[in-house]
């Protein structure tokens, strides 16, 4: 959950008259999540936003599971990837997914579009790997920047320019991705106690002026499809808005780790949720833990409600060996996981670690996808029978 924030000009009661200089209406758009039970904005537009010019052709914009690849560890060797397609849309390349989730990178050699992307399928959190650049919305402009979390509703419309080379980790969800429930009191606001506060969340800096009468396009993804529209007006033409309801974004950076005498469970480390469908934890540097006999490498787990997913971003992890920068590994539900052999002694006596990675843990089985499968380590099951 966010906090209330407000941009631009707004009639001082929703729902009612706000009109131009000319004497006659804006338009008011109300955007909501769960019906009308969740949070949300009301939006204020100079032309109406349903006004449509042309609904364009139906782009196919899926992907196929390998549901044959079984209960098996995962590692993909994406570290030396380093471009995956043209544009924002086209280099989006889902790895993992089940029924809520879709865990995708996108690496695009260009991100100058003048086209925009909606999202109607669910929310997305978009963690900046490399590069920097500005998201552009209905919502206003906003900054991001190597180490930020994008959080972006559904519906939003937007797109992205790189000030400068960018690499993407992007996750879907059919669910609201939120800030952590035990985080907050019955309020909303983030507790004393909580990893991050209100001040570490960014929402957009300002409204960008638009006067505009050309032909816009928007690609709308939904079902498996990018929808085409086309407007003969600046789809972000926002004179103002206001409520909980907006981009906003969250460097891994700002996140402070919680420690302990002993080793702390991977709970400890969660910085969003998705209610049933899936949470995000950030592995940031921290010290170790200070009892005498503490071991600072993860003890051995067996999940038996979620399937791990982990994104190596910066450092050493110091739980794995052969595992580069930009890499991933999936250790499902059902089979135990833990430190590769002779990490759990060279763990010992160590003070703290420099690491970073975004960890994914989903509550319903992910698949691999077929393109996958060119990253696949095939080895990886059988490494922690090295000594």
């Amino acid at each position: 959950m966010t906090y209330y924030y407000r941009l631009g000009k707004i009639p001082p009661k929703r729902h009612t008259q706000f009109r131009k200089e000319d004497g006659s209406l804006y338009h008011e758009e109300l955007v909501s999540s769960l019906g009308f039970s969740g949070i949300y904005s009301n939006i204020y537009h100079k032309i109406p936003p349903t006004k449509v010019k042309a609904i364009g052709e139906r782009i196919p914009y899926g992907y196929t599971l390998d549901k044959e690849h079984g209960l098996k560890m995962a590692h993909l060797k994406t570290s030396e990837v380093y471009v995956t397609g043209q544009s924002f849309m086209d280099a989006r390349v889902p790895l993992m997914a089940n029924n809520q989730t879709i865990i995708s990178i996108c690496y695009p050699e260009n991100l100058q579009s003048d086209s925009y992307f909606k999202n109607a399928d669910g929310d997305e959190l978009i963690y900046c790997y490399e590069g920097m650049g500005e998201m552009l919305s209905q919502f206003g402009l906003l900054p991001f920047k190597k180490g930020d979390y994008i959080v972006i509703p559904r519906t939003t419309i937007y797109k992205l320019k790189s000030l400068e080379k960018c690499k993407f980790l992007i996750v879907e969800s059919k669910a609201p991705i939120e800030t952590v429930g035990r985080y907050r009191n019955e309020l909303g606001q983030l507790l004393e106690h909580s990893p991050y506060c209100e001040r570490d969340l960014h929402p957009p800096t300002h409204l960008p002026k638009s006067n505009k009468h050309e032909e816009y396009k928007i690609f709308i993804k939904k079902d498996d499809y990018l929808n085409t529209y086309v407007y003969e007006h600046d789809p972000l033409d926002v004179i103002g808005w206001d409520g909980f309801l907006y981009p906003y974004t969250f460097s891994i950076y700002d996140f402070e780790p919680i420690t302990g005498r002993i080793h702390q469970p991977p709970p400890v480390h969660q910085t969003f949720q998705a209610r049933g469908a899936f949470v995000v934890c950030s592995f940031v540097p921290r010290l170790f833990d200070y009892h005498p006999k503490s071991i600072p490498a993860p003890y051995n787990h067996s999940n038996i409600d979620s399937d791990e997913v982990l994104f190596y971003t910066e450092g050493e992890f110091m739980s794995r060996k052969g595992i580069k920068q930009g890499a991933f590994t999936l250790h499902p539900g059902g089979i135990p996981h833990g430190p590769h052999p002779g990490t759990v002694e060279k763990s010992i006596g160590k003070k703290g670690t420099e690491e970073y990675a975004v960890m994914i843990d989903t509550f319903s089985s992910l698949y691999i996808t077929e393109k996958a499968k060119e990253y696949l380590d095939k080895e990886y099951p059988y490494s922690w029978n090295d000594e």
